[in-house]
């Protein structure tokens, strides 16, 4: 008997045979979000600096029946971008059809106390590497016919690459947990104050924030374009 052919809801439900590129994909919310894709049917690509974890998830993942590649990458080095995406454009022929900024970093002080290296790395991981990775990947995006861009630099980016069919949004997380530290711990600190005023009271699992990137990313979200989701239990409602 033949293969039936796919229901017009579960095309437009699925990222089977597409492609994704996930920056930071080894821990945290890139980590959730390689495995949402992965999990539609997205055959997906991820990076890290750390190679030796890059291969330990990988083998996790392909034990778990995914369809995940992955090299190292530091996303603050102009060069290794570059050699990034050479590689996103050999294994997947020449075209992209999603790329996942998630790669970021920050330093958790006073402004008075950043040093000009802090905010150096912190612009490069958080500005230049997604600016410079949409540029990049920009033909390969353009070349799969329907392209999906997740960063930081939504509007501008939705309305001038509209007319390639690409879609540029973005999602905004709160605080989320960090692995290995109990959820009781996010609860002092530096989070005591911000999570008081968050009507669900907590900070997020990686888990809670990934599937509105997937979503971002499936044919039925198609005429969503240059929108910035918050994910962060309310907490932009209370007027900060």
């Amino acid at each position: 008997m033949a293969e039936a052919e796919p229901s017009f809801r579960d095309q437009r439900w699925s990222l089977k045979g597409m492609t994704a590129l996930v920056t930071g994909g080894t821990r945290g919310i890139g980590y959730a979000i390689v495995e949402e894709l992965a999990g539609l049917g997205a055959t997906v690509h991820t990076c890290s600096r750390n190679l030796t974890e890059v291969n330990e998830r990988i083998r996790e993942w392909e034990g778990r029946g995914f369809k995940v590649s992955g090299s190292a990458c530091d996303v603050t080095s102009k060069a290794q971008r570059e050699k990034l995406i050479e590689t996103v454009s050999s294994v997947f022929y020449g075209k992209l059809n999603i790329l996942v900024n998630s790669a970021g970093t920050w330093a958790l002080k006073d402004a008075t106390e950043h040093t000009s290296e802090d905010f150096s790395t912190v612009m490069s991981a958080n500005i230049e590497a997604p600016y410079h990775l949409c540029q990049l990947a920009h033909p390969l995006l353009k070349a799969s016919g329907a392209g999906r861009a997740i960063n930081q630099l939504t509007k501008n980016l939705a309305c001038e690459w509209a007319k390639d069919n690409i879609r540029a949004n973005a999602v905004a997380p709160w605080a989320v947990r960090r692995e290995n530290v109990p959820a009781a711990a996010h609860r002092s600190g530096n989070y005591a104050n911000p999570i008081s005023r968050t009507p669900l009271g907590r900070v997020a699992d990686a888990n809670e924030v990934s599937p509105a990137v997937a979503f971002l990313c499936l044919p039925a979200a198609s005429y969503i374009t240059g929108q910035i989701i918050c994910v962060d239990g309310g907490y932009t409602v209370t007027g900060f």
